[in-house]
């Protein structure tokens, strides 16, 4: 009997060596999507010259394809149709049903900085601000079922993730206006902490994940068409339709991001998946940036350097803490 659980035992590890490394492969990868379409949602604010005509254009082709996903199922239109009557009876935080408005920030800030910034600063200053954001939340338990305290390590992760945005904003510290455009990833990237909570919190009410993303693209949509409809009236812009194809494929790659990662942390865990899904997006974006010179973005050393920071600091950050963590409810009793 002990022979056959040893076996056993050998087998399932001799998988784990073979099995997490392809995973952790296809994490990276998927991380990739993320800089891919900052490109595209980058270029398309470049050619309609507005940050807010480009996130509409991703947020509308993404909601099209999940439209279509929603109403192929009938358990899924049924899931959708009862969201207003869940959202009358407050059963969850009414921020919870709009944290599409995260999204919609960090859609808008790839339109309106991404092609001026480059891809591999935009992705190093947006990951510097989640990882802020991340700390923060759970410090003051949002998201999560236990606040963790602040520690050293975690500290640390933060003070990186500032000295990766000062060192890849440091080739344009004589253009103030770069240098205010990469704030708005910084700034996107600290809403973006609290998007996944309200996302989780909105498909445990409706029952289905695909909802949820449904409806974080229905917020996100309609604030920012609201926004560019009220500018068009007012003769503050011209909103056209891009002609080319590949414009349209911001939401999608976002979309997909959002898939792989849903499947591969069934095998990975979450940190393995954070690390390796931030590693792609690094990755990505310098590549990007240093294979597609027509995109106008030069990669400069302190670029990659901060790129690497910002890996090392999320990294530190994402590391479970030694201390014992203390309870949400325990805290808010004191």
């Amino acid at each position: 009997m002990n022979e056959q659980h040893s076996s056993n035992d050998k087998l399932n590890t001799a998988e784990k060596t073979v099995v997490v490394p392809l995973l952790l492969i296809a994490t990276i990868l998927a991380g990739m999507l993320s800089p891919m379409q900052s490109a595209v949602n980058g270029q398309v604010g470049k050619l309609l010259k507005d940050g807010n005509a480009s996130a509409v254009v991703s947020f509308g082709s993404g909601l099209v394809v999940m439209a279509v996903i929603i109403l192929a199922r009938r358990s899924t239109r049924q899931q959708f149709a009862s969201i207003p009557r869940k959202i009358a009876a407050r059963k969850i935080p009414w921020w919870n049903w709009v944290a599409g408005c995260c999204g919609a920030m960090v859609v808008f800030s790839e339109g309106a900085s991404a092609s001026v910034l480059g891809v591999a600063t935009f992705q190093t200053t947006l990951i510097s601000g989640m990882v802020i954001s991340g700390l923060l939340c759970d410090r003051l338990g949002i998201g999560v079922p236990e606040k963790q305290m602040f520690n050293f390590p975690r500290i640390l992760g933060a003070l990186l993730a500032i000295l990766a945005t000062v060192l890849v904003v440091l080739p344009s510290w004589q253009a103030p206006k770069v240098v205010a455009l990469a704030v708005l990833p910084f700034l996107a990237g600290l809403l973006a902490g609290w998007q996944p909570a309200g996302n989780s919190a909105v498909a445990q009410e409706t029952g289905s994940m695909l909802v949820s993303i449904t409806w974080n693209f229905i917020v996100g949509f309609t604030i920012l068409g609201a926004a560019l409809l009220i500018r068009v009236m007012m003769g503050q812009v011209t909103f056209t339709l891009p002609t080319a194809w590949w414009m349209y494929l911001g939401g999608p790659l976002g979309l997909l991001s959002i898939a792989l990662m849903a499947l591969l942390v069934r095998g990975l865990g979450l940190l393995l998946l954070g690390l390796a899904s931030t590693a792609g997006q690094l990755i990505g974006s310098v590549l990007i940036d240093w294979m597609i010179p027509a995109l106008g973005a030069q990669v400069y050393t302190v670029t990659v350097l901060g790129a690497v920071v910002a890996l090392i600091g999320a990294g530190i950050a994402m590391m479970p803490s030694a201390k014992k963590k203390v309870a949400v409810n325990d805290l808010e009793t004191h």
